[in-house]
């Protein structure tokens, strides 16, 4: 399931990661055991790229990527996590975040990241949805991040947010590896494929593909689905069901599709997919793995469903 991209030049992750957000709960309560299983599925359907952060769980997604993580070679596996949103206990024992994009937040936030995962050293690390602290970002986050990486702690930094405005802007004054646009680069949200695609392109940069699902209206587009973690409106869920008829003509689940477009880009190195539990792991890589014929991408360009690959 290895990906024919690279990250940094020397990074070869998966065809598709695993993202642990739903390992800390961000969806709904997970215990460790389930959490665990999720993993290892994941490792026994190829999968050799794992995604976590601070902020998913306030730190508890991080813990348990660390206890199951460390039963492999770490060598072959590809780990990121992300700095900015700092994870802490309150007076009262519950864990919370808070956002702090300054350099020394930065160096003892990735230091607490460490400890969690339980690893000396980290693959790549992004800044965490900088959203109204740019200039924190550059001379704060991204200062750290350059000195570790300078020093070899890290191999590879970038900038993940739910956006692709940003991300552009800090193509423009840091020397990024990879950039992560959750949700602006799928069936319903092409939005990062104008302007951001091309800067990636002219400064080597590998973009992975994340929030492919849209909260998850590309997995089930139905009265309730989600859309950018709002409840998705009738005119999504019917376009997401149009796809999906257009899909089906051509014996390709709706998933599978969704799971793949954002690979179409040569920028494109991986897809991450939040998934819990287990048999959602399992259901995700089979989807991933599946052959896509190529009319199926020009039946959907030809009825304006998705725009011409550029």
């Amino acid at each position: 399931m290895q990906a024919s991209r690279t990250i940094a030049g020397t990074l070869r992750p998966s065809r598709i990661g695993l993202g642990m957000a739903p390992l800390g709960g961000l969806r709904h309560q997970v215990d460790q055991e389930s959490a665990a299983a999720a993993i290892h599925a994941a490792w026994d359907c190829g999968l050799r790229y794992f995604d976590t952060a601070p902020y998913y769980g306030a730190g508890l997604s991080e813990e348990r990527a660390g206890r199951v993580l460390r039963e492999y070679d770490r060598d072959e596996y590809i780990l990121s996590t992300k700095v900015g949103q700092t994870a802490y206990v309150t007076a009262d024992g519950s864990r919370a975040t808070r956002p702090d994009f300054s350099y020394d937040a930065t160096m003892a936030g990735f230091e607490q990241s460490l400890a969690r995962l339980g690893v000396d050293r980290v693959d790549i690390v992004f800044v965490h949805d900088p959203v109204d602290a740019f200039d924190a970002a550059i001379y704060g986050s991204f200062r750290a991040l350059l000195r570790l990486r300078e020093e070899g702690v890290i191999r590879a930094i970038g900038a993940g947010m739910n956006q692709w405005e940003m991300i552009t802007q800090f193509l423009d004054r840091v020397p990024l590896d990879c950039v992560m646009p959750a949700g602006r680069l799928t069936l319903l949200d092409q939005s990062a494929a104008t302007t951001l695609i091309p800067a990636c392109r002219r400064a080597g940069v590998a973009m992975i593909g994340a929030g492919v699902l849209n909260s998850g209206v590309l997995a089930r587009p139905e009265p309730g689905a989600l859309y950018d973690y709002q409840p998705a409106s009738d005119a999504v869920i019917d376009r997401a069901r149009r796809i999906g008829r257009v899909c089906a003509d051509h014996g390709v689940s709706l998933l599978a599709a969704a799971l793949q477009f954002p690979l179409r880009y040569d920028v494109v190195a991986t897809v991450l997919v939040g998934a819990h539990p287990a048999a959602e792991v399992r259901v995700n890589a089979a989807a991933a793995a599946a052959v896509i014929p190529d009319d199926l991408w020009a039946d959907l360009e030809a009825r304006s469903l998705i725009p011409p690959l550029t």
